[in-house]
């Protein structure tokens, strides 16, 4: 088949899903269906490959191309075929509103109607019904979202109302992702409702769909919009419309609102009819993000334009692998909600954060309560524990906790990694317990009776029944006192245990897993203690968010009566979560279906792609942090070589620069070729993998695999190392922000960037993107090991109340604040596209007394202008060429706007909002 038959064949099959008949032009049938694709249909410049008719009227053209062709230029092509159609083909209207270019992988539509016609990717084809009715408006929603009414400011946060206002500007500048940055506790989901009432009324949006994390969070989001008092109607919002929590998979079809689960979507968009609640109960955060993205066919009981807005909150990594194609399904405007966002994230909006509302900015503004961190040090705790041979250990199985004893032959010695997983020490969280309790009225929470609301991450449900026990021994309570919360809670429903946990006096204390880690609203909770490292960045910002909101004192008493003001909360970190280094991780399995045996075979069969063996490192890499040192020893007898060599020699194996230099080294070349490089991965990848032929290694590392016992070790007495708030963290900082200032003195005639900012006066300070470049590379490395991050935080530790949050962006250009700041050339620390913004509004004031107006379409150049320049301190015309720019039409387009004006503007805007 040629390719051009292949794609029509794609194309035919997509739009009979979508409910189009198809047809040749010979076989001609406008009364066959509602609708109707009419195939080489003839018009006045040329043959339209699919010409799209509805009730017997024309209303638009597909365009078809075999699989490969780029289709950005391909709209002049259908463009022509909508501006000359013969007078004697009954149409809708004329020109024809609609486009498609296709090439059934790849999609692309466009509507004439809207304010400024651009083509869009779309997963499949509209059905003729939504193209009648679209043709048929008399404002397309795209207008109707450039003339929304002033909002309604009563009952907003200042916050809240920023969020909408930009949040509408986006959509009226018709950017298809957005991105909303707030605070944990500042009321994302209140003002989504807010947002989500104005589309629905004054937008006249169809449908909104609104993606949760978990279930609990769907109903929590649904009783947001029931509560919700419409600022012009003052009824509910429920009483004007109906907003559908999806417990069945079944969309009403008179919902305005649909609450559900990613999870849940997924399954209606495969065709299954029933969906497990409980499968909805698991976050998202404890899946894999690294998986490939989910396939996905179109389904007609869903189609594409269901919804015309999609909300996701709390949106993770997870959202934008594994679940990708999900939420790019519907031909809508994305909208997220976050309090962190990723790189990723950021990304995946096209980097337009419309609202930017940090911790800082929000415990600045009463929004958010701050944290003070409580240190407990114990010896075990940080340095492990040996068990002499000839005392007897307990082994526990870890799914039927059935116990048995053992007497050990030989020491047995393990680290502090191992300690919850492969080892269980009573006496180490013993310790930790204690010394809460023992704190907690005499340094913690001074002169208090009750047990503050407290929340505990435990490592894992095993760890957190240990846990639980020795709470309520040690505080000398019964089991309403303190409960587990996981998935594997039993009796008593998650949910209602939380209800309880949020409203009740009981319990007191909460210890999960991850199960309430993220958006679940515990208002009362005055401690969050980590028994549990965690390492992703985002991950830990939203587990630190549960003790961030606020709460009256009158609701506060009702569940801690002796509390009298919420005013911070106290992190308590019993493993050094504070003090070990946070990354955006990157999960190293990408089989996580493909089992261990499995994948040994695989491996020994020849099978050694980068993802089998990046699994099997990861699986081995588990096996070696939870293995017994008699076990270690045995299979190190027969390896010859060390676990953790093994475990290397797989991830050198696919990591490029292990490759590029094998290849250096086999072949003597300062730049070996391609070819050069794949026969050195070859012969990393026979030494990697040369262990695993050995049959009775393989089987070794199956039964090590196998054991699913605990040790746990009822001999060693903990000890208390270290409790405390945290005194050293301002030495810390003070240590950062002086070698910062040894940085600065030290290179300021060296860097140019440097130079220029302390040689130069403002508006003579021409830096490059290139300079500040240099500058940051220069100061993250030896001695200095720096980063934006680190100083801003040690000079917020120093003089919180002049530093400003430094944003979720990570701008480059922010190193430009901290120099000026270290400098004193600034009273405040604040990120540099506030500074940027800041001198933007000023310049346009002086604008305008100087009698320069803009128009409309100019302002929202300038706009983009004014956030390059944040990002990249200045803009050159080439820049113009690039996207967003690109997007409105390019270096022509601003010609067309600004005319003469505009290389004057941007050298003079570069000078101002950059100086």
């Amino acid at each position: 088949m040629k390719p051009e038959e292949k794609a029509r064949q794609q194309i035919d099959q997509m739009l009979e899903a979508a409910g189009w008949k198809v047809q040749d032009y010979r076989d001609i049938n406008l009364g066959a269906s509602f609708g109707v694709a009419v195939r080489e249909y003839p018009v006045g410049a040329g043959f339209a490959d699919y010409l799209l008719f509805v009730d017997r009227k024309a209303v638009g053209v597909i365009e078809a191309k075999h699989e490969g062709v780029t289709l950005s230029g391909v709209s002049e092509q259908t463009q022509a075929y909508l501006t000359s159609m013969p007078a004697a083909v009954p149409t809708l209207f004329r020109p024809l509103p609609f486009a498609y270019e296709s090439s059934g992988v790849e999609t692309f539509f466009r509507s004439e109607q809207d304010p400024e016609p651009r083509s869009r990717r779309v997963f499949g084809f509209h059905r003729p019904e939504t193209l009648r009715s679209w043709a048929k408006e008399e404002s397309p929603l795209r207008r109707r979202l450039q003339q929304m009414p002033p909002l309604i400011v009563k009952g907003l946060r200042d916050c809240q109302v920023e969020a909408i206002t930009n949040l509408e500007v986006s959509f009226a500048s018709d950017h298809p992702r957005s991105l909303i940055q707030m605070a944990t506790g500042s009321g994302k989901t209140f003002t989504s409702v807010s947002f989500a009432y104005r589309l629905i009324k004054h937008a006249h949006a169809r449908r909104v769909l609104f993606l949760v994390d978990r279930s609990n969070l769907g109903r929590q989001t649904l009783k947001e919009f029931q509560q919700y008092v419409t600022p012009d109607d003052g009824r509910k919002f429920t009483d004007l419309y109906n907003v559908q929590h999806l417990t069945k998979n079944t969309i009403d079809p008179v919902s305005r609102v649909c609450i559900t689960t990613i999870q849940r979507l997924f399954s209606m968009l495969k065709g299954d009819e029933v969906f497990e609640e409980e499968n909805e109960e698991r976050s998202l955060f404890d899946m894999p993000g690294d998986q490939q993205p989910i396939p996905i066919s179109y389904n007609p009981k869903i189609p594409i334009e269901m919804f015309d807005f999609v909300i996701t909150d709390e949106c993770h990594r997870s959202i934008y692998n594994l679940w990708r194609q999900v939420l790019e399904y519907f031909d809508a405007s994305l909208v997220g909600l976050t309090a962190t966002p990723s790189k990723q994230t950021i990304g995946f909006f096209h980097n337009n954060l419309v609202m930017e509302y940090s911790h800082e900015r929000a415990v600045a503004d009463g929004v958010n309560v701050g944290y003070e961190v409580y240190r407990i040090k114990t010896k075990i705790t940080d340095e492990g524990s040996e068990i002499e041979k000839g005392f007897w250990v307990g082994k526990r199985d870890k799914l039927s906790r059935k116990e048995r004893w053992e007497m050990l032959d030989e020491d047995f010695t393990y680290t502090p990694t191992q300690i919850d997983r492969a080892v269980v020490v009573p006496d180490q969280i013993r310790t930790v317990i204690r010394t809460l309790r023992d704190a907690l009225f005499t340094e913690i929470f001074q002169g208090r009776t009750e047990v503050p609301k407290t929340l505990i991450f435990a490592k894992d449900d095993a760890h957190a029944e240990e846990i639980v026990h020795i709470i309520r021994e040690e505080f000398g309570k019964g089991n309403e006192f303190c409960k587990k919360i996981t998935y594997r809670t039993t009796g008593e429903k998650p949910e209602n245990l939380i209800k309880s946990f949020c409203n009740s006096y009981h319990p007191r204390i909460a210890v999960t897993v991850d199960m309430i880690a993220t958006g679940t609203d515990i208002k009362p909770l005055e401690c969050v203690m980590f028994m549990r490292d965690v390492r992703s960045r985002t991950y830990f910002d939203q587990m630190k968010g549960r003790g961030t909101r606020t709460i009256n004192d009158t609701d506060l008493q009702s569940v801690t009566p002796d509390a009298d003001h919420k005013t911070h909360f106290i992190l308590i970190d019993a493993v050094g979560v504070c003090e070990s280094p946070k990354l955006e991780i990157r999960p190293l399995e990408r089989k996580r279906t493909v089992s261990f045996e499995k994948l040994l075979q695989q491996v020994a069969t020849g099978i050694r792609d980068d993802d089998t063996l990046t699994s099997l490192a990861g699986r081995i890499a588990r096996i070696d942090r939870e293995m017994t040192s008699p076990d270690r020893a045995d299979l190190e007898k027969v390896t010859k070589v060390p676990i953790r060599r093994i475990i290397n020699q797989l991830m050198d194996a696919t990591d490029p620069d292990i490759q590029d230099q094998k290849a250096r080294e086999i072949f003597a070349v300062a730049s070996p070729t391609s070819q050069q490089v794949v026969e050195a991965t070859e012969v990393l990848t026979t030494e990697a993998c040369r262990t695993f032929d050995d049959p009775v290694i393989r089987r070794m590392l199956e039964d090590i695999r196998r054991k699913n016992e605990q040790v746990i070790d009822r001999v060693s007495i903990d000890e208390v190392v270290f409790s405390g708030f945290d005194i050293h963290a301002k030495e810390k900082a003070q240590a950062v922000v002086s070698t910062f200032t040894t940085f600065i003195e030290t290179n300021k005639d060296e860097l140019e960037a440097l130079r220029i900012l302390y040689s130069q006066p403002y508006g003579r300070r021409h830096l490059t993107y290139e300079a500040i470049k240099e500058l940051a590379n220069r100061i993250e490395q030896p001695p200095y090991l720096l980063s934006t991050d680190i100083l801003w935080k040690a000079y917020a530790q120093l003089e919180a109340s002049k530093v400003h949050g430094a944003g979720p962006q990570k701008l480059l250009t922010n190193i430009v604040s901290l120099i000026r700041f270290a400098m004193g050339e600034e009273p405040v620390l604040e990120p540099f596209d506030t500074h940027v913004h800041d001198e933007f509004r000023r310049w346009i004031s002086e604008q305008e007394k100087l009698g320069n107006t803009f128009t409309h379409e100019q302002c929202r150049w300038l706009v983009m202008i004014r956030d390059h320049i944040a990002a990249s301190l200045s803009i050159e015309m080439d820049d113009l060429d690039n996207h967003p720019f690109s997007d409105r039409g390019g270096r022509m387009k601003a010609w067309e706007v600004f005319g003469e004006r505009l290389e004057p503007l941007m050298i003079e805007l570069s000078e101002v909002l950059a100086g």
